[in-house]
């Protein structure tokens, strides 16, 4: 039942042309009805010279005439059916996408990206297969099938009819045995193929550190495995279609040739007429279509309900954070926030660990407050910025924004009022100066705007130096450039959209010092009056900072300014007397 909902709502919008095209592919099916029994009318004419040269041209341009509909009737029932099919797909892959995007982090932290892939793949052809070709033979079997029995009963013999429908109901109830099993074989099958898109997507992506761990040949070892499986779980699906296609084709056969022999046998004995024997053998040709489409459409359908249950689990799941949080309204302007935050009392556990991230975090910032968050390997400080952005569900009354909970403000409005510069530094495979103006409209910012920005984040001079400079293309994931290049590349397209809010997690570990305090400085004058939030591990890119909070074990062990921290005598001063010394022997060591 979820299955046929989920069909519903896609083949609803097109069902005017799916029952045009139905209707069509039934007026072929009864036009074609007409050939044999006018065939059997001229051979008996002929036999029995009872018709005249006229009579001849008269059944043999009906013949031409039915052909001629059954060759339009055709192209216009494949133009209906066939092109449906495809803008269902269509729909579907436009939908899957779009819902992805809405789902949280962490659906992606339990789904693969190769597995995800598998699904815009192999699952949406099996549903366009099953909305199309499947579609077709099924109807056109049945519709088939019922007129051809019923003209054989009228125009021929009622007992030869009898004898052709036992295979058909023997081979039907045979197909729908079979078809039940491939529908799990098929899910099987599926799940190699995600498996395999999984290991193929991680090998790619991470081909610098195989290569630089010299690991290809056990990337080749795994990958065979997968493949090998993949290849095990194919040709089991394909052994048991190689069975069951000539099996049906031999029973088919048989049953043609066992009704041959019996109307021969009654032609023969007068019982029919020779005109009734060749109108008989064609219907028999008739019926061994709707017999193999059948088949045909019984396998079609397992495959492509197979993959309309796994798309169906995707579209089921839904967005926690989405669902609970107001919707912005329609054509309602976008609030602008002052950038004071505050967090109250802020714990917070991920999905499937036990001990809480972060534990009892209380800090107010005012507006134009530069925040700085330190701290070592998994303390939390990333997590608290994606609470922040509302990447991850927190708790009502726990983060503040211009005294709002932000679980009461819309998305779109929170993450607009938010400029991020993330870890991972993702680029696009598009031009530098697409990826520097992504997070803003295009058609609101000029070439200036976009240059300053990259001039801001020290990395103008870098662009000009390239052949085609903001027209560079930087390739997947931003693999032509360097570490830092990405970075300031990251770091200009947030400054661009001069939000009140700018979260940089650990976004200078990849410059030099020098270029560093450029940008440091850069910021202190663009981001004069508006909330900065700096996460690092080098304390010279935070001492300055307003406030800075440092992080333990997810707790807010001390806050304060440089100088107050450092009065402490505690973790902060430790990990910088630690930082100094670090400093000073790499120094000797190159004067050394």
């Amino acid at each position: 039942m979820r299955n046929v909902k989920f069909l519903w709502h896609f083949v609803k919008p097109h069902l005017i042309r799916y029952i045009i095209g139905i209707i069509v592919l039934a007026v072929v099916d009864y036009v074609s009805l007409f050939i044999p029994a006018y065939t059997g009318e001229l051979t008996d004419g002929l036999t029995n010279h009872v018709l005249d040269l006229a009579g001849v041209r008269h059944l043999v341009l009906l013949v031409i005439l039915c052909g001629l509909t059954m060759a339009v009737g055709r192209f216009l029932w494949r133009y209906f059916l066939f092109v449906t099919a495809r803008k269902v797909e269509f729909d579907i892959r436009n939908e899957l996408f779009a819902h992805l995007e809405t789902m949280d982090v962490e659906y992606f932290h339990e789904h693969k990206t190769g597995g995800l892939m598998a699904h815009f793949t192999n699952d949406l052809n099996a549903v366009r297969m099953a909305l199309g070709p499947a579609v077709i033979s099924a109807f056109d079997a049945t519709v088939m099938a019922l007129m051809v029995i019923f003209q054989m009963v009228r125009a021929v013999d009622i007992r030869l009819t009898s004898i052709t429908v036992i295979p058909m109901f023997v081979i039907m109830f045979g197909e729908l045995w079979f078809g039940k099993w491939i529908h799990r074989v098929y899910k099987r099958m599926q799940q190699a193929f995600e498996d395999l898109s999984d290991f193929v997507q991680e090998g790619i992506s991470g081909i610098r550190v195989i290569k630089a761990f010299v690991q290809e040949e056990e990337q080749k070892k795994g990958f065979d495995e997968k493949n090998k499986e993949t290849k095990r779980k194919n040709l089991h699906f394909m052994k048991w279609i190689a069975i069951e296609e000539p099996g049906v084709g031999f029973l088919i056969g048989l049953s043609s040739l066992f009704n041959l022999l019996i109307g021969g046998r009654m032609a023969i004995l007068g019982q029919i007429s020779l005109g009734d024997f060749v109108a008989f053998t064609q219907y028999i040709t008739m019926l061994i279509w709707p017999m193999l489409a059948a088949g045909e459409a019984i396998n079609m359908f397992s495959r492509g309900t197979a993959s309309i249950s796994r798309l169906n689990d995707i579209f089921e799941a839904k967005s926690e954070i989405l669902q609970e949080t107001p919707a912005l309204p329609e054509n309602g302007d976008m609030a602008v926030f002052d950038g004071k935050l505050e967090f109250k009392n802020l714990t917070f556990i991920h999905k499937g660990h036990l001990e809480p991230t972060l534990k009892d975090i209380n800090l107010k910032v005012e507006p134009g407050t530069t925040l700085a968050i330190i701290g070592k390997t998994g303390t939390g400080k990333s997590t608290l910025v994606n609470l922040l952005l509302h990447l991850y569900q927190v708790n009502k009354g726990m983060i503040y924004l211009d005294d709002k909970d932000i679980r009461d403000i819309p998305l779109k409005e929170l993450r607009g009022n938010i400029a991020y510069v993330p870890q991972d530094n993702f680029l696009f495979s598009d031009t530098l100066e697409h990826n520097i103006a992504f997070g803003v409209d295009l058609e609101k910012v000029d070439k200036e705007d976009i240059q300053s920005a990259a001039r801001a984040a020290c990395i103008h001079d870098n662009i000009m130096e390239f052949p085609n400079r903001y027209e560079t293309i930087v390739g997947e994931r931003g693999v032509t450039l360097s570490g830092g290049q990405k970075q300031r590349s990251s770091i200009a397209r947030a400054l661009i959209k001069d939000a009140p809010i700018l979260i940089m997690d650990d976004s200078l570990s990849a410059v030099d010092t020098d270029t560093e305090e450029h940008i440091l400085e850069n910021l202190k004058e663009l981001r004069a009056g508006k909330t900065t939030i700096l996460i690092a591990h080098r304390i010279t890119t935070i001492q300055n900072a307003d406030v800075i909070m440092v992080l333990e074990d997810g707790e807010m062990k001390e806050c304060g300014n440089h100088s107050k921290l450092m009065e402490l005598n505690g973790i902060y001063r430790s990990m910088f007397e630690k930082q100094q010394l670090e400093a000073m022997k790499n120094a000797a060591k190159e004067e050394a």
